[in-house]
């Protein structure tokens, strides 16, 4: 079975990272840019701004 090339991370806005909303994007698991936090500006319809995204983990998972 081969390896994942991508994994899947979510998206907080910076400034409020205990909002509601959120996006989830995916990043290489390989190279240079697995390493750096992704940080994107996305459209934050609470604020209704566009404001910058950063990388945050995914919860754990409920059994």
């Amino acid at each position: 079975m081969a390896k994942k090339s991508t994994i899947k991370i979510r998206l907080v806005p910076e400034e409020k990272t205990d909002s509601k909303f959120y996006y989830y994007a995916k990043k290489p698991t390989g190279g240079e840019k697995s390493k750096e936090k992704l940080r994107m500006k996305k459209y934050n319809p609470a604020t209704m701004k566009h404001e910058w995204f950063v990388e945050k983990k995914l919860p754990p998972h409920s059994k």
